[in-house]
Order: C-alpha cells, then sequence, then structure tokens
C-alpha cells in the first residue's frame, strides 16, 4: 500500500472517530450475550450450567400462549452450554432445560431480544432422572417368551396360541399391532391410573384397562392373538415390576454432533379428544409447492374435522369433511367401558376414518377416507363388466378417496372398489394416484387416474385394481396363475394373498413398490414383504410382481420409500432400518422368487440405537418405527436422499447418514409419537430457515403423554442450522 493510500486511510479513520464522538450510536438489532453470544430482537439465548458446569446437549424450551394457539421452541446447547432460540414470535416466554441425568428446571420468564442465562437441576435419583427417558428404554423391561417356546401350545400348555409360531411373530405382534397406536412405555401405559379402580393383581388391572375407551374391540383382537391370558400375565408382571421400582437397564444419551443443530418449532391444532394420523404440507415431487401455506391433518377414528394450521400466523381451524350416504357408521357407537381419562364419554366420533393426507401438483389435498357404508356398489363386484371387477371383483372397501381444493373450498368424494389406506402420486402422464389397502383382505393394489377423473368426473373408468401376481414360471410376462391356496404350478405364475401397506412409486422406472405388513398386524400367516409391481400395458391383466424378504435376523417390514436412484427403504419390526437394491440382485423370476428370500445380496440392515428387549438373544432393537420417509431434496438439511424412521420407541425422527444414525429427539412433550412426515421449501434462498421437515403427533391416546387430558395434538417443524448458535 502506497504512503498516499495510507495516509487517506488514517485520515478516514480519525474522521470516522470524531463522527462517532459527535452522534450518538444508533440502537442495535442484537446484544452480546455471554460467552460470545450473539442475541437478535426475535433470539433468547445465553448459557445452561449445572453444579459441575456448562450443560451440552440439554434442550432449551421456550413456549407461549400469546399467540392465537399454542407455540414452543426447542433447541439443544453446545458443548460449552450456550444456545440460540431464534426467530421467535413477539410475545412473553416460559424458558426451561430439560435434559437427561437432569429434572426440569423451574420455568423462567424470557422475552425476544434479551440474553437469558439459565440454570440446570440435577436429578435427585436414578428414579427422578428416569421419568424424562424415552418409553422404549421402559418398554424394554417387558419380557418376551424364549424363542424356545414357539409355536405356541395354547391355554392348556405355554399360553401363547399355536398361530404365534415364532419369537419373531409375537414381537411383530407387540410392535406392529399395540405400539402402532400408541406408545407403550409412556408413563400412561407403563403404570395403572388409579382412576381405573382398585384390584387385587395386576392382571386384573389389565384386563380392565384393556376395555377402556372406543379402542376396545381392536385391543381385545390384539391381545388375543397374544394368548390373551399370556399377553396379560406378562404386560401385568411389565407394570408391577415398574411399579414396585424396576428401573430401565440401560440409558438414553445426550443429543451429540449434528443431533445439537436441530432446531424443533411445534403448534397445537385439534382439540384434546382428538388425535391425528398425519399431516401433509406440500407435494413430496415439488417441495417447493404451497410455500409458506396451510398444512393439513388427517384425524382417523377421531373425528370427521379436518384440522389446518397457518404457522405463519399461528392460526389453528378445522374444515369439515363430508361423507355420502347417511348410514355411514360412526365411532361414537362403538363398544367402550369408561376410561381413566375421559370417564364414560365416547370422545371420538369419526364417520370418515380419514387415514391419509396427500398434496398434489396444483395444491389440492387428497385423502384416504370413508365415504360410505362398507359394502360395494355393484360395479365392483361379481359379475360386473368393469375390467378390474373381471379380475378380482371387491364386494367391499373399507376407505376410499376424496379431494379438497382450497381454492373452491369443494370437496370429491370418489367411490373406489379397492380399500385405500396410503397414497401416493406417480410420474406418468395420467397423473395416477397409487394406494395401498392396510391390510391384506382385499388381495388387490388400487389406481386413479387423476388426468381422467379430472376431465370427465367418471370415478368408474378412471380406476382400476389388480391381484399381486408373481412370475414363478419366469417367462416374463402374466400367464394364467396358480391361486394363494394352490401348489405351485412350473407352467403357471402363482398369486400372493397380500396386498400393499406402505406404498411408493419408482422414480427411476414404471415400478409401483409395495409392502406388506408381517403377521402381528395381518393377522394371516405371511411374512411382511416388499413388493415390487410393474404395472405393464393393461395393468389388472398384464401387473407383475417382484416379492422380497430380508435376511433371517430382519423381519416385520412396515412402510417403504425410495431414493432418486431407486433405493428402497424400509423399517423392520426385528428392529432395524433396513434398504434393498435391487440392481444388485441375481435372480429375479423362477420358482424360487416366490420365497421372496432370492435376493439377499440386495439388503443393508442398520441395527437401531437403543436397548433389545431384555430377554431376546436376536440382534437388533426394541426400537419400533411406525413408517419411513426418504428426504429426497435435503427439505431437512441432513442432505439429500436421506431416509428418515419415524421411531416412536425412542420418541424421535432417526435418520441414516453416510451409513450412520443420526437421532432427533423431540423431548418436549414427552411421549413424541409420529407416524409419517414431509419436507418443504419455503425459501430456496434462505439456506437451514426457508427450509423444514413436517410431522404431527400421532398417537391414538395423546392424553397419556405429558400434560394429561388438557395436551393437544401438535404440529412439529424440524430443521437443521449450521451449528448451535446460528440464527
Amino acid at each position: 500500500m502506497t504512503l498516499k493510500a495510507r495516509l487517506h486511510l488514517s485520515a478516514a479513520a480519525i474522521g470516522a472517530a470524531i463522527l462517532l464522538l459527535a452522534v450518538p450510536p444508533a440502537p442495535t438489532l442484537a446484544q452480546q450475550g455471554p460467552a460470545g453470544i450473539t442475541v437478535g430482537s426475535a433470539d433468547i439465548g445465553g448459557a445452561v450450567a449445572g453444579p459441575n458446569g456448562p450443560e451440552a446437549g440439554v434442550w432449551v424450551i421456550a413456549e407461549t400462549t400469546d399467540l392465537p394457539t399454542k407455540f414452543a421452541k426447542v433447541v439443544v446447547t453446545d458443548d460449552q452450554g450456550r444456545y440460540v432460540i431464534p426467530d421467535l414470535p413477539k410475545a412473553k416466554y416460559k424458558v426451561w432445560v430439560r435434559g437427561y441425568g437432569l429434572v426440569d428446571s423451574a420455568k423462567v420468564d424470557g422475552e425476544p431480544g434479551k440474553p437469558l442465562n439459565l440454570t440446570t437441576t440435577p436429578a435427585p435419583s436414578a428414579a427422578a432422572a428416569a421419568e424424562y427417558y424415552p418409553g422404549m428404554y421402559w418398554y424394554s423391561l417387558l419380557k418376551i417368551p424364549a424363542a424356545s417356546e414357539f409355536p405356541g401350545t395354547g391355554e392348556k400348555g405355554n399360553g401363547s396360541p399355536p398361530f404365534i409360531k415364532t419369537q419373531h411373530a409375537w414381537i411383530d405382534t407387540v410392535k406392529n399391532a399395540c405400539q402402532s397406536c400408541h406408545a407403550i412405555g409412556t408413563k400412561g401405559v407403563r403404570t395403572v391410573p388409579k382412576e381405573l379402580g382398585q384390584f387385587d393383581t395386576g392382571y386384573q388391572a389389565w384386563v380392565r384397562r384393556l376395555q377402556s375407551g372406543q379402542a376396545m374391540a381392536n385391543m381385545a383382537t390384539v391381545i388375543a392373538r397374544l394368548g390373551p391370558g399370556k399377553g396379560l400375565q406378562l404386560y401385568a408382571d411389565w407394570t408391577d415390576r415398574v411399579a414396585a421400582g424396576e428401573l430401565p437397564f440401560d440409558k438414553p444419551e445426550r443429543p451429540k454432533g449434528v443431533e445439537r443443530n436441530v432446531v424443533i418449532s411445534i403448534w397445537d391444532w385439534a382439540s384434546p379428544t382428538h388425535y391425528l394420523h398425519d399431516e401433509i404440507s406440500t407435494d413430496k415431487r415439488n417441495p417447493t409447492l404451497n410455500a409458506n401455506g396451510l398444512i393439513y391433518g388427517s384425524p382417523e377414528e377421531s373425528t370427521d374435522e379436518v384440522p389446518v394450521l397457518d404457522p405463519v400466523n399461528h392460526k389453528a381451524w378445522t374444515i369439515t369433511h363430508p361423507y355420502l350416504d347417511p348410514k355411514t357408521p360412526s365411532t361414537k357407537g362403538n363398544v367402550m367401558a369408561p376410561s381413566a381419562y375421559w370417564g364414560e364419554e365416547p370422545i371420538w366420533d369419526s364417520h370418515t376414518s380419514i387415514h391419509n393426507p396427500l398434496m398434489d401438483e396444483k395444491g389440492r389435498v387428497w385423502f384416504t377416507a370413508k365415504i360410505r357404508p362398507d359394502e360395494n356398489p355393484a360395479f365392483c363386484k361379481q359379475g360386473s363388466d368393469h375390467p378390474s371387477a373381471k379380475v378380482a371383483p371387491q364386494a367391499a372397501s373399507g376407505r376410499q378417496l376424496s379431494m379438497y381444493d382450497p381454492k373452491t373450498g369443494k370437496w370429491s368424494l370418489i367411490n373406489t372398489c379397492f380399500s385405500t389406506h396410503h397414497l401416493y402420486f406417480g410420474h406418468d402422464a395420467d397423473n395416477t394416484l397409487w394406494t395401498s389397502a392396510g391390510g391384506p383382505a382385499s388381495g388387490v393394489v388400487g389406481w386413479l387416474n387423476t388426468k381422467l377423473y379430472d376431465e370427465t368426473g367418471d370415478e368408474q373408468k378412471a380406476q382400476g385394481w389388480t391381484p399381486i401376481i408373481v412370475d414363478t414360471n419366469g417367462n416374463g410376462k402374466r400367464d394364467d396363475y396358480a391361486e394363494a391356496k394352490d401348489p405351485l404350478d412350473p407352467a403357471k405364475d402363482k398369486r400372493v394373498v397380500a396386498a400393499f401397506y406402505g406404498v411408493q412409486p419408482s422414480p427411476i422406472d414404471d415400478s409401483i413398490w409395495g409392502q406388506a405388513m408381517d403377521v402381528g398386524f395381518s393377522r394371516i400367516e405371511q411374512p411382511g414383504y416388499i413388493i415390487r409391481l410393474m404395472p405393464g400395458s393393461n395393468p389388472s391383466q398384464t401387473a407383475l410382481a417382484e416379492v422380497y424378504l430380508p435376511p433371517d435376523e430382519g423381519y416385520g417390514s412396515r412402510g417403504l420409500d425410495l431414493t432418486t436412484d431407486g433405493i428402497v427403504w424400509t423399517v423392520l419390526s426385528s428392529g432395524h432400518m433396513a434398504s434393498f437394491d435391487r440392481s444388485k440382485c441375481k435372480v429375479l423370476n423362477g420358482p424360487t422368487a416366490i420365497t421372496g428370500k432370492h435376493c439377499p445380496e440386495g439388503w443393508t440392515l442398520y441395527r437401531f440405537p437403543g436397548p433389545q428387549f431384555k430377554d431376546v438373544k436376536d440382534p437388533g432393537s426394541a426400537e419400533h418405527a411406525y413408517y419411513i420417509w426418504v428426504d429426497r431434496h435435503n427439505t431437512l438439511g441432513l442432505g439429500p436422499n436421506v431416509p428418515i424412521a419415524m421411531t416412536n420407541g425412542g420418541e424421535a425422527l432417526t435418520a441414516v447418514v453416510d451409513g450412520k444414525f443420526v437421532t432427533l429427539r423431540v423431548p418436549y412433550p414427552m411421549g413424541f409419537f409420529t407416524k409419517n412426515a414431509d419436507g418443504r421449501i419455503d425459501d430456496a434462498n434462505a439456506g437451514w430457515k426457508g427450509r423444514g421437515l413436517w410431522t404431527t403427533s400421532g398417537t391414538r391416546t395423546v392424553f397419556h403423554g405429558e400434560g394429561g387430558k388438557d395436551t393437544q395434538p401438535k404440529v412439529f417443524k424440524l430443521q437443521i442450522r449450521p451449528d448451535p448458535l446460528a440464527r
């Protein structure tokens, strides 16, 4: 630099200094907090310390009731105990600290723009600390009958029913029949509410508790699958031991690494008597659709009122889902005994059983929903001239389809012959909507040509369905087939009695991938297949399927999704997350293809974090995941094509990133339980702030979790920032 330039800079610096002395500094929008933390006008930040110094990897929670709906935000402290809660709406907040090894700190007042240091409260005992553990750590204490006790020998033998042939089937029933509706390890289940009454034994208490509420019939069916005396005995033994003071034999870890970068926003919606199954924020094929727009939920058996959230203005309301036939039954009439929480009040009143929502490229919201009684119209049944009915007539369907257009406020009710459960759009010119059926009873896969439906309104012509036929004669085309009950015929193909539970069109070809539930959910003797369906030119008559099963240590698939390069991901009741790469398979069809075991080389299994059931010797984890979703477009911030499991045993979302698990635990309210997720990009140019993963509380018993019967279902938005202090 020249002397002249240096003199010029010096003069400029002197002039600036004189100016600063002459003019008072303008008020800043950010304050410097402790340890170099910057707190903006919309942030709360500071340091968290306990008796032994800074507290790393603990959660700081800020909650307000000043907005139209209750709102909270949660972050994790860094390795020096520092935190910043960014972008808070202007309101007064209660702020506190939660973490493993602690009990909740006192709630203190906080306001955006003001630094706030916090002090933790160490747990006074191991029992007090364990109250904050995810449910999995508690229900891993449940005794599972030894593998040598199967097949069961019935009530006069070892108590397990003969149709439960393996320990795997028992565990699959516990996870995919019991745990799929509510979290077993929450305090509301691991303890027996005194409001149920006084009982001489834990066994009697469980007999009574399984009669409570409008899920009584389903709970009775499930416990019967376990034997019912045997199942009641083991659940009673578990709660008796917990009541006597037995504690989990394993402990959860505090968040570490990238897990500390999570920011969780939480809104209330719906009402305390309702529960949610899923939500939707955008179109999976184009996550920039509906940017900053409304979120829609599916309340399943609880109500016909669809919850809606405006996350920008923090407002929630409902819209009523209609149905066609006034004779459509309501869950309000379900047989029940009084609830420990709600007494004799039947809190559910749903005719429509809205299971899943999905958004299309126009921003319309599609639902799998019940619009009439189960019996199908004549065009679905035997003797109909409908092309699909000629192949596989359908006498009944439990749910059909509906569509809501937010622009007009109008509903379309679509009468399908096939039952619906989950749904996803394909990538074809007809914008085909592919559905699953849930259970295996229908034995078919159904679809709706939405392009044709939009053009004509003809629901009969626009829909179709096909049975699942495996190419066991190996000639590459669909031929006459042996029925599932018949032996393999080398000259024919073979039908599989299955239907999709999870469903996902492939992004790389015309195939549709599905997944069938194992015995614990399906209640028939059939394994949990991963299924590839190739529709062909006339799917009712040309569709061919391939079925795949994981290696023996894995079982009980539930849900599936695909990466953009066609890798299939699923979760297993054996306690694994699993990927399947069909391109590695050496055999695709022929007589061995019916076993599903013909491509072990395609599978990779990842054992979930957390303990295995104490008495189970198999590899795996007690963790239960309800479903899985692949973040193809990096909407969360962990990278593209990251699979994320809804691990409701661990009260978390669990991802696999570069072959390693990242556990994003949601600590508030305790009992986090979700069934699916989707991701949206609100602003592609805003970095982490313009992206987020959306989900909702999915337990049927919101009142089992923290807050009891005053708690409402929640909407959760998770974001990953560059570091724990990013604003």
